[in-house]
């Protein structure tokens, strides 16, 4: 957190673009440390019996807090405090740190491994290597014509990924600690719940193509923008209240059945959009809400208690990971599809019409996501 927050400051007060990026490269990496933690904690620290409780108030606390930043984003720029303007975004995160870090070194319970491994850099620099090459081209080919460059990066991914594993298998016959383990993902039903895990994320891509259309289409500001996005935030607040009860009725279905709940308030979404009901969008948006809620923990339990306990910061670190790349390719491959639709148009049809196109792709993933998640077995009927 302390990190994150210096990373804050140095892009709140950046002076030049590189720097701003800079700084949101040192976000992304000290978030990468910080963010594993809390679901490696909740599957350490809780028995089995307690830990769907303990994730639907992870799941509260990531979807409040989701949403709350994507209202406060608009609203700060809005209100342009001390005429910071877009800096604001970055520099509250200061005053918040400043109360939580010292909460955490209070109130957490220490979960250290007593034989803590060492870190494997090389294997962080060729995934980190891969994935940019994966990612960077995806987003910026159909901006810069697919020009040579970024085929030839978008080529060197696989090699890079394939290095990758080999390093890693490498490093774990020697005894030593890799930073992904082959072996851990011969774990049942892990690599279906990474999947399922990925194609979820795919709701990341639905906040970017739905500002565009209040704010491209509809003509809003991002205050308001903001507004609109609330319904969301109240289904996802409730969702999680709700998840623990889902899971005692449906079981391995629960995931699944939250990931069809959000498929259909976003497929709800386009049909109001496309057929001129804009104005009841904010039903569909909370429906989305609550299965995302429902969705979440559900469906982190059921990968996170695929491992041993020992191994809870590994599992948590490849679900936080699978997240952020799927949202990412998310953003990338169905945000890129919105922009093709739209083309050139800035009118409120064509921008619907672009939205509904984007919005069944993503609910598409999450129909599909659902699917695997319901593959996978529940914890008593896990292997000992």
């Amino acid at each position: 957190m302390l990190g994150f927050a210096a990373a804050s400051a140095l892009c709140g007060f950046a002076w030049s673009p590189v720097v701003l990026i800079i700084g949101r490269v040192l976000q992304g990496f000290a978030a990468a440390i910080m963010a594993p933690q809390a679901l490696a904690s909740i599957n350490a620290i809780f028995p089995d019996h307690e830990k769907s409780k303990a994730l639907s108030f992870y799941a509260l606390t990531f979807g409040v807090a989701s949403m709350a930043g994507l209202f406060l984003g608009g609203a700060l720029i809005a209100l342009n405090i001390f005429a910071l303007g877009w800096r604001a975004i970055f520099i509250i995160n200061l005053p918040v740190i400043a109360i939580t870090a010292p909460s955490a070194f209070l109130l957490l319970r220490e979960t250290r491994s007593e034989h803590p491994g060492t870190l494997d850099i090389g294997g962080a620099l060729l995934i980190a290597l891969g994935l940019f090459a994966l990612i960077a081209p995806v987003i910026e080919g159909r901006e810069q014509g697919w020009s040579v460059w970024l085929i030839l990066m978008l080529a060197t991914s696989l090699p890079l990924f394939v290095l990758f594993w080999r390093h890693e298998k490498h490093i774990e016959s020697m005894g030593r600690d890799p930073i992904l383990a082959p072996s851990l993902l011969k774990n049942p039903g892990l690599m279906r719940g990474l999947l399922a895990a990925l194609l979820y994320y795919a709701v990341a891509a639905f906040w970017l193509i739905f500002s565009v259309y209040e704010q491209g289409g509809l003509g809003r500001t991002p205050f308001e923008a903001g507004l609109a996005i609330l319904p969301a935030a109240v289904g996802f607040a409730l969702g999680p209240l709700a998840s623990e009860r889902f899971l005692r009725i449906f079981g391995r279905f629960s995931a699944g059945l939250g990931m069809a709940i959000q498929a259909i308030g976003l497929l709800a979404t386009a049909v109001l959009i496309s057929f001129g009901f804009s104005h009841f969008v904010f039903v569909a948006l909370f429906v989305v809400g609550v299965g995302q809620g429902v969705a979440l923990p559900n469906l982190v339990k059921s990968i996170v208690q695929r491992v041993d306990r020992s191994q809870s910061g590994l599992a948590s670190g490849l679900v936080n990971s699978t997240f952020q790349m799927g949202g990412a390719l998310a953003a990338a491959v169905i945000g890129g599809l919105f922009f093709t639709v739209l083309g050139t148009a800035t009118d409120v049809e064509s921008t619907g019409r672009a939205y509904s196109v984007a919005a069944t792709a993503i609910a598409i993933c999450l129909l599909v996501g659902g699917w695997l998640s319901i593959g996978l077995t529940t914890n008593k009927e896990l292997p000992r």
